[in-house]
């Protein structure tokens, strides 16, 4: 019998132990997780304050003016396309939103707004040239992709937070930001866009 207890007791101290580790490795996970990669409203409601102080531009600013080279080693120049309806999207190779968001751009946003008075601009936050080459190629997107490798041209409208959407009227005036991706977000960008189209 003693045998027995003892063997028992063993057993529930090593179930106590491996539970105990893996409720550390929970808590790390937590505490570690890159929360930039991930800031949604649906997700971390709590940060929406953070998110606040990060952003450099609202609605109604005039956008910074910038120039952007892109892939293909063209250079885009933001207040050239003044007349036009500007969607510019800071994102990160590394960022799941991001991937997400890239993912719906050639058929929520490209495709659907094909003929109108729209540029869509999604740049590259901190990443070198041969980063974002390789995934753009992997996942086999063919539109024009922005770099931002140093983050002069995102630290003028945030300082943080990755995706950031910002749509621009054309007048150059700042119609709406969005930070992070998802259903709600999306609808929010194409009801900017559209509204902007309109003026």
């Amino acid at each position: 019998m003693a045998i027995k207890s003892k063997h028992k007791k063993r057993g529930s101290t090593l179930t106590l132990m491996v539970m105990l580790v893996a409720l550390i490795a929970l808590v790390a996970a937590i505490i570690l997780w890159p929360v930039d990669a991930t800031a949604t409203r649906s997700e971390y409601p709590s940060q929406q304050d953070d998110i606040e102080s990060t952003t450099l531009v609202k609605a109604g600013d005039v956008a910074p003016d910038f120039t952007v080279e892109m892939l293909d080693g063209t250079k885009v120049n933001l207040s050239a396309l003044r007349g036009k309806v500007v969607l510019v999207s800071f994102w990160a190779t590394w960022c799941p939103p991001c991937r997400l968001e890239l993912s719906h751009m050639q058929d929520d946003v490209i495709n659907r707004f094909e003929g109108k008075d729209l540029v869509v601009l999604p740049i590259s936050r901190g990443e070198e040239r041969k980063t974002v080459e390789s995934y753009i190629n992997k996942m086999g997107y063919t539109f024009p992709i922005g770099l931002d490798p140093k983050q002069t041209i995102y630290r003028k409208y945030a300082s943080n937070y990755v995706p950031r959407s910002v749509v621009v009227g054309r007048d150059g005036v700042v119609a709406y930001v969005g930070v992070g991706y998802d259903e709600q977000i999306a609808k929010e960008i194409e009801q900017a866009i559209l509204a902007a189209l309109e003026k």
